[in-house]
């Protein structure tokens, strides 16, 4: 485990390298270096100045808060996939698949459009993404549940149906926008992007994201406990019912955070957890770290060909990982009816 959680660590550090040098203005990898390099206290006297100020710019001032905002969402979306998984006991649940998403954008859309929870301040489109995640998630979990027990049929159906509802309503709302811009840039953003990266908006989704991921893991041996079912982690001593409105919480709170900052990015709480697993087996304790690296590797990666496909214009982070992610839930969910 030591040796691949530092392997995914250097291939993390060489991507966020490479993935800020690529784009329709390239900048050599080791003028990266440098820049970076230049910024951190104490260096700056050390590392000789080899690049311009076009270059440091490009940088500093716009690529790297977009590969950072890359890797804490898919770290983000990675983990809330793992935390969805262990509340209904499938490897199917997806905040993608089970509407999740949908239910943060309808509530988003709405704050960003009409100003909705304007009182809440600067965090309100993360904190309305957050109220439309938890009830979206609360929705698809009581309607899945039959005599206690998730039925994978009535959680897929109730996902779909929660989630075309969910997307009905953001129709209704986008249609509805005051001014032709407002409707511009609410499309833009529900397709899924980076683009509009800052440093402001880095604080927030990384402060839930180690919060998140810290209590997961204090829990890991109950998560382990609950994917054999409720009435065996009952039996091992685990309060289930806490358990599971933690993981709502959690789950809520990380997708609701990261769809505030990109939009709705699908497949990748789908795709990551289930290599991961493949990777490194089922324990938590070594799922959650690597899938969080994982996940933010990826959608890096997938960040970049979004930006290059088609310079100078880009395509929709989101058009992307659906164009890998639905093939790969089809190939999961054959795998996983060969099974039964």
């Amino acid at each position: 485990m030591p040796v691949i959680f530092i392997i995914l660590s250097l291939v993390a550090v060489i991507t966020i390298i490479l993935a800020i040098g690529l784009g329709p203005v390239s900048v050599a990898p080791g003028n990266v270096a440098k820049i970076l390099s230049s910024r951190i206290p104490f260096l700056e006297n050390y590392i000789p100045h080899t690049w311009t100020n076009l270059e440091e710019n490009i940088v500093w001032g716009l690529r790297f808060p977009r590969v950072l905002l890359g890797m804490i969402v898919g770290a983000s979306l990675s983990v809330t996939g793992v935390a969805m998984q262990a509340l209904v006991r499938n490897h199917l649940a997806d905040p993608f698949i089970l509407g999740v998403s949908s239910g943060a954008a309808a509530t988003a859309t709405l704050g960003m459009l009409f100003g909705a929870f304007t009182i809440l301040g600067v965090y309100s489109l993360s904190i309305s993404a957050f109220l439309g995640a938890a009830i979206t998630i609360i929705l698809v979990y009581t309607i899945s549940r039959v005599r206690g027990r998730i039925n994978i049929t009535q959680l897929l159906l109730s996902g779909v149906a929660i989630s075309l509802i969910m997307d009905a309503i953001t129709r209704i709302i986008t249609l509805s926008a005051p001014n032709a811009l407002g409707l511009h840039n609410a499309a833009f953003w529900l397709s899924g992007s980076l683009a509009g990266a800052k440093w402001g908006y880095l604080t927030l989704p990384f402060a839930v994201i180690i919060i998140c991921l810290v209590i997961l893991l204090i829990n890991h041996r109950a998560l382990n406990a609950l994917l054999m079912g409720d009435e065996t982690a009952g039996t091992l001593g685990f309060n289930v019912g806490r358990l599971q409105k933690m993981l709502v919480l959690v789950a809520s709170l990380m997708a609701g955070t990261a769809i505030a900052v990109s939009g709705t990015i699908g497949f990748v709480g789908l795709m990551v957890p289930h290599i991961t697993r493949l990777l490194i087996g089922s324990d938590h304790k070594r799922v959650l770290p690597v899938c969080a690296l994982l996940g933010g590797i990826l959608v890096v990666w997938v960040d970049v060909a979004a930006r290059l496909v088609i310079a100078p214009e880009e395509l929709p982070l989101g058009v992307l990982t659906a164009i890998f992610g639905g093939p790969f839930f089809i190939w999961l969910l054959k795998r996983n009816t060969g099974k039964v």
